[in-house]
């Protein structure tokens, strides 16, 4: 049985598997990363760590807005890289039983970065795919700009505390 951490997404209910994910924060100030691709919002400080925030409104083409105190931030790994993922709020874990999920179809553009979805009573769930979020390209710029002197900088200018405290 397969267990999912679901998260909201302007209406949108989404999914990452919880082996993917370290735990869950508040949503802190991002501060913008020079040179990055612009599916990256910009970079946090995660306890001495510069992890740079994924943009997922950007990547599934929802509009965008402003980080809202409402917000969360998801500290995953992918590709061996600590990463966050701002969301509109987490919702909860659920272990799924495996007639509920389907595969996704990576010939259709818009589930290029899915794993699958879950069909549950409430309605469909898209499960991410945090290894096929970044494209080779933009994890080479990613890679780039986190080792520019700029992005350190960023973080010691940014004003206010960048380090999430654990969500209630």
């Amino acid at each position: 049985m397969p267990t999912l951490l679901l998260f909201v997404l302007d209406e949108l209910r989404f999914a990452l598997p919880v082996e993917q994910v370290r735990e869950t924060v508040r949503a802190v100030a991002i501060t913008p990363l020079a040179g990055a691709p612009g599916v990256i919002e910009g970079i946090i400080d995660v306890r001495g760590t510069v992890t740079p925030v994924l943009d997922m409104r950007a990547r599934f083409r929802l509009p965008g807005r402003e980080v809202t105190v409402n917000d969360h931030l998801i500290l995953a790994t992918a590709g061996g890289r600590q990463v966050a993922l701002r969301v509109d709020r987490v919702l909860d874990i659920q272990s799924l039983a495996a007639s509920t999920l389907s595969t996704a179809s990576v010939s259709e553009p818009a589930f290029a970065h899915l794993s699958g979805v879950a069909r549950l009573p409430d309605g469909m769930v898209l499960i991410g795919d945090l290894e096929a979020f970044l494209s080779q390209g933009e994890s080479e710029a990613l890679a780039a700009a986190l080792v520019a002197p700029a992005a350190r900088a960023a973080l010691a200018d940014s004003d206010g505390d960048t380090r999430p405290s654990r969500a209630d």
